[in-house]
């Protein structure tokens, strides 16, 4: 049999090629190369019998070429990746490769590999090649993203760290853990997978501790945290299967927090949430940062995301809620001039980014509240000064106030402490619009949220948006958005049926 190794640096080939001439692998010659062009020559002048091949070499242009070709010139390849993210791990499961190391690859992971490829190689030749009897084949890459058969029951720990920029660090952490029975090792682009042999020994429960005792471990030399889902069911799943409920579950880490090992019976169900705030809420949050309630403030956020318990809500759904509370905090500041304030925007900025991608919610709820009372403190001095927008503020009382029918002109200048007139003619000035008109959008923007997420009926709605009459709130909703209430109920409810089908 016939070894090529292809590889740009040096130093790894002839280490590579070092260690497999001082084992007792059956390789009776070694070939090396170290670009793509010379790759190809050495697969059609030598046929090798098994290829390790950095996939890093070859060129994006010339992957489907190469894909199609190396079929006919070798029968087992393992990849070799400087680059532990799934575009390498997708193009391993491409070329049928039998492994992927991620460098450096430990030399026990590069024996046991090369001999599974000789063993397989050898079975070939006798005629019990694994792949032409359809018998179950050790796990790979495929295994986790197609269904196929697999040697006995085997279990997955998914483990995520912090951050994706870590995964690599992980992966060579685990390659050198002392396991009990160790695993195979899969690295993906935010996660590694290991795939534990069907003869481990205590099961979840075993595997579990196993878990803890691991993310200690990892803690003493690495200052980002870990978290890991397992499979505690005794009938286990195909390995396809305990990957994608593992994926899911991994967004638990939402609620749960860090440094935690989840066992996992069933797979993750979201329950169903509202993700905006209701018009209750939204005047109530109004009412709260006017008079600088921090306990009440503090109370409400408290109540609202650290209560929750299984089923939890779709952590997307939970982060376009907070996104609705950021649009009450970015009012409040333009009707305080707080958005001049280069730290106050910066920090606001930094804040919107950490309810989007912050992997704890307990972080998110604690940065936002300190973030809230920054904007308190900047509202109090202002106020001192005499400083405030008095069109936004008075925009804001507006949004508390719009399910009044005989809200008026000169209630909402009072409020602001502007004459009447004055305040029509800074409101046209800063947002090109008259009050009757404003007030008309702000009800028919409740109205259209209502239609949308509930059921009551077109004239329930039309009173709590404001509205006398509900042939006025009709004409003056189609007007706004072309269609009428009952037409844009409709096209709703068609919209969200066709995506439930989709999915």
């Amino acid at each position: 049999m016939k070894l090529l190794i292809a590889d740009r640096d040096e130093k790894e080939r002839t280490g590579l090629e070092w260690l497999v001439r001082a084992w007792p692998i059956p390789f009776q010659k070694v070939v090396t190369t170290a670009d793509f062009d010379t790759l190809l020559e050495g697969l059609t002048r030598e046929v090798p019998s098994v290829c390790c091949i950095e996939l890093d070499m070859i060129p994006r242009e010339r992957w489907e070429e190469f894909r199609r070709l190396l079929p006919a010139y070798t029968r087992r390849v393992i990849g070799m990746t400087a680059e532990a993210t799934f575009d390498r791990a997708v193009q391993a499961i491409e070329l049928h490769a039998v492994d992927l190391w991620v460098k450096p690859a430990s030399p026990d992971r590069i024996k046991r590999s090369l001999n599974r490829a000789c063993r397989e190689l050898t079975e070939a030749v006798s005629g019990t090649d694994p792949a032409s009897l359809s018998v179950p084949t050790p796990p790979s890459y495929r295994s986790l993203f197609l269904e196929e058969p697999e040697e006995g029951k085997q279990r997955l720990m998914l483990l995520q760290p912090e951050r994706t920029e870590t995964v690599p660090a992980l992966y060579r952490f685990l390659e050198d853990y002392p396991f009990h029975e160790p695993p195979r090792l899969f690295p993906l682009s935010d996660t590694v997978a290991a795939v534990f042999p069907p003869s481990s020994s205590g099961g979840a429960p075993a595997l579990h501790r196993e878990g803890y005792r691991l993310i200690r471990e990892w803690s003493d030399r690495s200052p980002e945290s870990l978290f890991a889902v397992i499979s505690s069911r005794q009938d286990l799943p195909p390995l396809r299967q305990q990957y994608r409920m593992a994926r899911l579950a991994l967004q638990l880490r939402f609620y749960r927090g860090d440094r935690q090992v989840l066992t996992l019976d069933e797979p993750v169900e979201w329950k169903p949430i509202d993700p905006f705030l209701s018009p209750e809420e939204q005047r109530l949050w109004i009412e709260m940062l006017d008079r600088a309630d921090r306990d009440g403030i503090k109370s409400w956020m408290q109540r609202e995301f650290f209560g929750l318990t299984p089923p939890y809500p779709d952590p997307g759904l939970l982060r376009i809620r907070l996104t609705s509370l950021l649009a009450q905090l970015r009012r409040f500041m333009k009707s305080w001039s707080l958005q001049h304030r280069p730290s106050l925007e910066h920090h606001y900025h930094r804040i919107f980014s950490t309810v989007l991608y912050s992997p704890l919610l307990y972080r998110i709820v604690q940065e936002l509240l300190l973030f809230i009372y920054a904007l308190l403190d900047g509202a109090a001095e202002q106020r001192q000064r005499g400083e405030a927008d008095p069109v936004e503020r008075g925009i804001r009382w507006m949004e508390t106030q719009f399910h009044r029918p005989d809200l008026s002109l000169a209630e909402v200048a009072h409020h602001v402490e502007r004459n009447p007139s004055y305040f029509s003619y800074l409101l046209s000035r800063k947002k090109q619009i008259g009050f009757r008109q404003l007030l008309q959008r702000i009800r028919v923007r409740h109205a259209r949220r209502l239609l949308e997420t509930t059921t009551l009926t077109i004239g329930e709605i039309s009173r709590q948006c404001g509205f006398n009459h509900v042939n006025t709130f009709s004409r003056i909703f189609k007007q706004v958005t072309g269609h009428s209430p009952r037409m844009y109920r409709n096209l709703k409810n068609n919209e969200k049926s066709k995506e439930k089908k989709d999915q």
